[in-house]
This record gives structure tokens, C-alpha cells and sequence, in this order.
């Protein structure tokens, strides 16, 4: 388990064009958060909330990673077991900046699954039509998905990120507004040494006095000084 954790939502892959969805404009005026983004949704709205990921999933293949993706990447690579990345995101940004272990908490979008098999592909930037147009599981005959995990749902990935978090000694949270997940409850109960907190402006639920450093500012324009602070931290041990 790695020493420092860096630990991303939604607002890094903002700098790179990717909306939020409590943003306006685009794919998230189309559509209702209830209707394609909560649990029961596929047995609700199923051609809706498919359409709605094939549409995400097209957009995104054109979206490059910015800055603070590519500095990430390039200080994992050089401390490859001190660092772990872990991301709410469902978009491919690490990896296009070239990380390979990225913990996607909230799963992949370029993925399709299973419920009943957990059969998963990686169908790049397609519909899932265009890959099954009967959209069925060419294993066991059941509807495909996206391999996303719905507002309700439960996330297997998180016995990861409560694994990671048993040797965490620097805690980094970049562009989460804390509703989801709040980072609080790791700095109260864990034994992190030294945190950072870099968001645009400050979250109603983040309890910011609990970090050792808080940058209200885009991490495009913070990245160095936490790239900096990581690389001091690691070059004492």
C-alpha cells in the first residue's frame, strides 16, 4: 500500500472541458440525474439512460488531459509504490496521460458489464449497439451496461480505497466538493501526516481546517506546489 494518495473527483477533469453535472450546458441539461443516474434507472429509462453513456462515452474520445493529469502521472511513474491514484472519475484522463493502475471508484466508462456474469469489455469510444445491437451479453445472453455505478448503487471498488487509506501518510483531495465521499472522515480517523486540499472555492461539507494545506485555486495552477510538497515528503524517507 502506498504512502501518499492522491485522490481526484470531478473538478480535475473539469480543466480538460468535462462538464460536472451540477454545471450547466450540454449533456446534463439533456437529460434528469434521476432518470440515467440512479439505481433502478436501466429498468426505468433503460434506452434513455443508455443513450445518455453512449453519447458521454463519444464525447469523450476527443478530450486530452490537462496539466495536472500528466504531472500526476509523471510523479507516479517515479515513485511507482509510494503513490497511489484514486479517482471518482469515470473518464479515461489518467490514462491517456499514461497512468496504468488508476482505482476508478465509481468504474470505467469506455467499459460495458454484466449483471449476471460480470462479463466486461472495453469497447473504446462506441454505443453499445454499434458493438451488440441487441445489447446482450454474448455469454450469457443477459443485458449489457455500462460499467458505471448509479447514485444507490453499491461501489466494489471502495474496499480498495479503504485498503489504501490503512498506510496512508499524505492525503492529496483535488476538485471534490465532498458529497459524495467526504475526505474528513480520513484525516479524523486515520493517521495521516500531511494533507492538501485544492479545490476552486470551499465545499459546505469539507471541514478545511483539518488539512495541513488548502489551495482554493484550479489545480492546473496548483499542480507544482503539490507535486513539490509530494516530492519533499518522499525524498525524507
Amino acid at each position: 500500500m502506498a504512502k501518499v494518495i492522491i485522490f481526484s473527483g470531478a473538478g480535475i477533469s473539469a480543466e480538460s472541458g468535462i462538464p460536472t453535472f451540477r454545471d450547466s450546458g450540454g449533456l446534463w441539461e439533456e437529460y434528469k440525474i434521476e432518470e440515467v443516474c440512479q439505481v433502478g434507472c436501466l429498468a426505468k429509462n433503460r434506452e434513455k439512460t443508455i443513450e445518455f453513456y453512449d453519447k458521454r462515452r463519444c464525447e469523450l474520445k476527443d478530450v486530452k488531459p490537462n496539466k495536472a493529469h500528466k504531472e500526476i502521472v509523471k510523479i507516479k511513474e517515479k515513485y511507482l509504490d509510494e503513490i497511489t491514484v484514486i479517482t471518482q472519475n469515470v473518464d479515461d484522463l489518467f490514462e491517456k496521460a499514461g497512468c496504468k493502475d488508476v482505482i476508478h471508484l465509481h468504474g470505467f466508462l469506455k467499459e460495458i458489464r454484466c449483471n449476471k456474469c460480470n462479463f466486461i469489455e472495453d469497447i473504446e469510444y462506441k454505443s453499445l449497439k454499434k458493438v451488440y445491437s441487441n445489447e446482450k451479453c454474448p455469454k450469457c445472453g443477459k443485458n449489457l451496461r455500462p460499467n458505471v455505478v448509479f447514485f444507490g448503487e453499491a461501489a466494489p471498488e471502495y474496499k480498495k480505497l479503504y485498503k489504501e487509506f490503512d498506510n496512508c501518510e499524505v492525503l492529496v483531495i483535488i476538485g471534490t466538493s465532498g458529497n459524495v465521499i467526504n475526505p474528513n472522515i480520513f484525516l479524523e480517523e486515520g493517521d495521516v501526516k500531511y494533507s492538501i486540499l485544492n479545490n476552486l472555492e470551499p465545499s459546505e461539507v469539507i471541514n478545511d481546517k483539518l488539512y495541513s494545506k488548502v489551495l482554493y485555486k484550479p489545480v492546473t495552477e496548483a499542480i507544482d506546489e503539490i507535486i513539490k510538497d509530494i516530492e519533499n515528503f518522499l525524498g525524507e524517507k
